[in-house]
């Protein structure tokens, strides 16, 4: 019994701390890009990065099950692979989180970096620092609670996440049942104890992420203004 309650918890938290690993690896080069550059395609792909914040979960889960599924391109490439297909899988929960929590993870990058004064770099450039050395050694310290916060941020989101989860998952107890799926079976069943207890372990968890977050944001105002 004690077993198939936290399993749940412990799979959400496999989910989001993947999740943020790869989002912070893929938006970091993505937030860069958008932070620095003047090219006309900013806007529209900055557009399809904040995507997931207005679409309603069951349509981005809607479009992420055809396109993972056997007749989409990436079914079918994973088919081809030997993988399988991925809806219905963990991994596949993995994929949808990514795109779902995309924003959650650029925005808070692409400011900070928005924020890291030119002068600063063209210093460290005639200093003889390569594009890439001021990007490791300049750009990425300076930036650094934007990395906090996106962390945060995405680890948070994807700990929530239930329309787009249940889309692309299911409810495969071990597998795809993830938190916000067994508060919703439990409520389902008329189960409100335990729902309960999840419910508030998600309140005080969202709770002490938010306090976090005003923690570190009024911290590094303090530094500027200093």
């Amino acid at each position: 019994m004690l077993e198939t309650y936290w399993e749940p918890v412990w799979l959400t938290l496999r989910l989001a701390s993947l999740t943020t690993l790869v989002l912070l690896f893929i938006a970091t080069p993505m937030a860069w890009w958008l932070a620095r550059t003047r090219h006309w395609s900013r806007q529209p792909i900055s557009a399809i990065v904040a995507l997931p914040l207005v679409l309603p979960p069951t349509v981005l889960g809607f479009y992420l099950l055809l396109v993972m599924g056997p007749e989409g391109w990436i079914g079918q490439l994973t088919e081809n692979l030997g993988l399988g297909l991925l809806p219905f899988s963990f991994w596949g929960l993995v994929v949808a989180s990514v795109v779902y929590s995309l924003p959650f993870a650029v925005h808070p990058l692409q400011n900070a970096f928005g924020e890291v004064r030119e002068s600063l770099l063209e210093a460290a450039a005639t200093l003889g620092a390569s594009p890439a050395e001021r990007f490791w050694r300049v750009a990425l310290p300076l930036a650094r609670n934007g990395f906090v916060s996106a962390g945060v941020l995405t680890f948070a989101h994807t700990v929530g996440e239930f329309g787009v989860i249940l889309m692309i998952g299911g409810n495969i107890p071990g597998e795809t049942r993830v938190l916000s799926v067994a508060i919703y079976d439990h409520v389902e069943s008329l189960e409100y104890a335990q729902a309960h207890w999840l419910s508030a372990g998600l309140v005080v968890f969202s709770f002490l992420v938010l306090v976090t977050l005003y923690a570190l944001n009024g911290r590094a105002r303090t530094g500027m203004i200093r």
